[in-house]
């Protein structure tokens, strides 16, 4: 494969699409509907999802694309490689107009997030797995680029980030295992580019998620030196699952002690 296309590609895709979203954002109608699971789903995730879709059929007719916006792409079976879109995740976030709102791309091979770009375009932060694998975070046009490294975690004072719009007390009563310094919350897959960026030392998942929820942040996150395990200590969290739901999971810096649930 070439990495080096790949991760070209979809970065390009992904500031394109974040430039359709915040078109949307900015306008007095978000288009906001209810899909079949009562979730929310707008016209920016619409336009979102049919740029990068058209894009990464045009670059690589030969790779699969599971998306979520795209009901028929969610095969029963998965293939040994495709890539895995959540065009506009943080739908709420967006429509209630935070911030808090990324394009997710990622490209999965064998179960395993190989690549990945998370953009959030309301906040100028890109970040973005490199054709060797290693994670870095850029302004969209390239400025600043940096790697990313996770840092060694004091457990006696762990960071801790969690979901804005799904928090609950089954979340709360698993941090509180931990000895928490600092607790913040954040939307969509920025919490995986926090613990990445070195913000945070664990992002705990107690609650349903997609697979193109977390594909495109695990990737980062790996790419920066993390881990996205599962909570039940079966090992890391994997793609492809019939019904592409994810069981609970937490992402953390190497050295984190981690809690049984």
């Amino acid at each position: 494969m070439d990495h080096a296309r790949i991760e070209a590609t979809i970065k390009r895709l992904s500031i394109e699409a974040g430039a359709l979203i915040m078109e949307i954002y900015e306008s007095a109608d978000l288009g906001v509907r209810s899909k079949e699971d009562n979730s929310p789903v707008t016209l920016a995730d619409e336009a979102a999802d049919a740029h990068i879709h058209a894009g990464l059929t045009a670059a690589f007719p030969e790779i699969a694309i599971v998306t979520e916006e795209q009901g028929d792409s969610h095969t029963a079976t998965a293939p040994d490689l495709f890539f895995i879109v959540d065009p506009l995740d943080g739908t709420k976030e967006f429509v209630q107009r935070r911030g808090d709102f990324t394009v997710n791309i990622a490209l999965v091979q064998n179960g395993k997030p190989l690549r990945g770009v998370v953009y959030a375009p309301a906040k100028g932060r890109l970040f973005y797995t490199d054709a060797t694998g290693k994670t870095f975070e850029s302004k969209p046009d390239g400025s600043n680029a940096k790697a990313l490294t996770v840092t060694t975690p004091d457990n006696g004072a762990l960071r801790v980030v969690a979901s804005k719009s799904h928090r609950d007390q089954a979340t709360d009563d698993y941090i509180n295992k931990y000895n928490v310094a600092d607790s913040v919350s954040a939307g969509s897959s920025l919490k995986f580019c926090l613990v990445a960026a070195g913000e945070a030392d664990l992002y705990p998942r107690l609650g349903r998620t997609m697979e193109w929820d977390t594909a495109a942040g695990h990737a980062v996150l790996l790419g920066a030196g993390g881990v996205v395990d599962r909570l039940d200590g079966t090992g890391p969290l994997a793609y492809g699952k019939p019904g592409w739901d994810n069981p609970f999971f937490i992402g953390y810096a190497p050295g984190v002690d981690l809690k049984a649930l």
